[in-house]
């Protein structure tokens, strides 16, 4: 996937300002950013369902401005909020969909991975809201896509069915299936991707793997432990040197010591903080 100057406009408010971006097949890339920023009609742009003003995009080869009934035969898309038919079972409703493509895979095989052996033969409306959101899951991926958009594909996803469909995408993943995916949660980010961007106001405010994003490998790590009945922290480039220092002072054991260094989330808002002050 290409994008080289993507821009839209809603009259006088700029969604998008100007993004360049580059995925690579096979990729988990995945969009940050608050709740107006953009990422929502850029990905909508690159899925073909919203037109742009201004910018170059390529997704698998195809300007999606001008989609082509095989190329959307070729994604699978969750989106946040969907329609279903609430009086069809989970399996009659996957093997319906199945039915729109080419070379589908097996519908139970689908629903066995979405975690929905048991509920497959449940009537829609009979199910949990992050059943149904499985189910949608399943939709995004019975047509054995090349490319997936996932958009906030966890919301309301109980702990143990989050990492069931982390491990989902990262067989996915390793099939060469590639993924951008657009979430709310800084864990799912850092567990699942590659390569993450965040947007900001319309633009990309930075671009990078989870671990080095902005900066992040390369920040003060804070040193704390316990003196006095105080907690003293210290930041520093040289933690390993603080370490020692304390443990020569305290003769071995350092009370309460803790060695940290920035979170995905503190770099985040860090970015987006500084966008919205520009």
């Amino acid at each position: 996937m290409k994008v080289r100057g993507l821009a839209k406009r809603y009259g006088d408010v700029r969604a998008v300002g100007g993004i360049d971006l580059d995925i690579r097949q096979g990729e988990v890339f995945a969009i940050l950013g608050p709740n107006g920023a953009g990422k929502s009609t850029t990905v909508e742009i690159l899925e073909g369902y919203r037109t742009r003003d201004a910018g170059e995009v390529s997704v698998l080869g195809t300007d999606p401005g001008r989609p082509t009934r095989a190329w959307r035969a070729r994604l699978g898309i969750v989106l946040q909020t969907a329609n279903d038919a609430a009086e069809l079972t989970v399996r009659e409703t996957v093997r319906h969909f199945a039915t729109y493509y080419p070379d589908p895979r097996d519908p139970d095989e689908v629903i066995a991975r979405v975690g929905l052996e048991e509920k497959a033969g449940s009537r829609i409306r009979q199910l949990s809201g992050g059943q149904r959101r499985r189910v949608d899951v399943a939709l995004g991926i019975i047509g054995r896509p090349e490319l997936i958009f996932l958009d906030e594909p966890t919301t309301g996803f109980d702990p143990e069915a989050r990492r069931r469909f982390w491990e989902l995408i990262d067989s996915l993943a390793h099939d060469g299936t590639t993924i951008l995916l657009t979430t709310h949660y800084l864990d799912e980010a850092e567990a699942l991707a590659d390569r993450v961007a965040v947007i900001a106001r319309g633009r990309i405010a930075a671009e990078g793997e989870p671990a080095t994003l902005g900066g992040r490998a390369a920040a003060k790590a804070t040193v704390a432990w316990a003196e006095d009945g105080v907690r003293r922290t210290v930041k520093t480039d040289e933690p390993t040197r603080t370490v020692a220092e304390l443990s020569r002072r305290f003769d071995g054991e350092i009370p309460e010591l803790t060695v940290t260094r920035p979170t995905l989330e503190d770099i985040y808002l860090d970015l987006v903080q500084g966008a919205t002050h520009e």
